[in-house]
């Protein structure tokens, strides 16, 4: 199995990757359109501003490649977010690929987000084995609004959404590589897909 971080100057790819290692997955960097189609599994990831980073993924042409994949895609923290139609950071336009909003916190909770929250209404196979209320650490500013495509929420100052499905396409706003052992199950879970 060939699992493919992509790799297009926006992401926290070596904590993924060594997460990956610690489950006996050697997994690629690339942002090679060739390579990453033919993956069995490809991790979207990303950190830092939503506007760069899409300005990042046009540059390299991956803006029109991520949303023709049809083999299990997880994005994780920005990667999520950038799967969205838009983002309030930067006014930028997404991915599309999730029907909803990226939209600041309000300004009466401490923005970012940063550590441990829990994740409850689980839906779906990435959360096998996974219980109610199980913590993830999360670092995020802004979050994706609740839709139909919700498979996990968690609640800073609102209810939010902290999974997304579609087909083919996972999201988390949490880190599953730094979010311990129930992380690495999650990741397990993508990887089984």
């Amino acid at each position: 199995m060939k699992t493919v971080i992509i790799n297009y100057g926006a992401g926290n790819i070596q904590s993924i990757k060594f997460a990956l290692q610690r489950l006996g997955v050697e997994a690629v960097l690339s942002n090679d359109v060739e390579e990453i189609r033919k993956a069995d599994k490809v991790i979207f990831p990303g950190v830092g501003e939503a506007s760069s980073a899409m300005k990042k993924l046009r540059e390299s042409e991956l803006d029109n490649i991520i949303p023709t994949l049809t083999q299990p895609v997880l994005g994780i923290c920005l990667g999520m977010q950038l799967m969205c139609k838009s983002s309030e950071e930067g006014n930028t336009q997404g991915l599309g690929i999730f029907n909803t909003e990226v939209v600041r916190f309000s300004s009466t909770v401490k923005v970012p987000q940063i550590g441990w929250n829990t994740i409850q209404n689980l839906e779906g196979s990435l959360f096998e084995g996974i219980r109610e209320n199980e913590y993830m650490y999360l670092v995020h500013s802004y979050y994706a609004k609740k839709s139909n495509e919700m498979i996990a929420e968690s609640e800073y100052d609102i209810k939010y959404a902290s999974a997304l499905q579609k087909d083919n396409f996972y999201g988390v706003q949490f880190h599953p590589e730094k979010s311990s052992k129930a992380g690495s199950k999650i990741l397990e879970n993508f990887l089984k897909l």
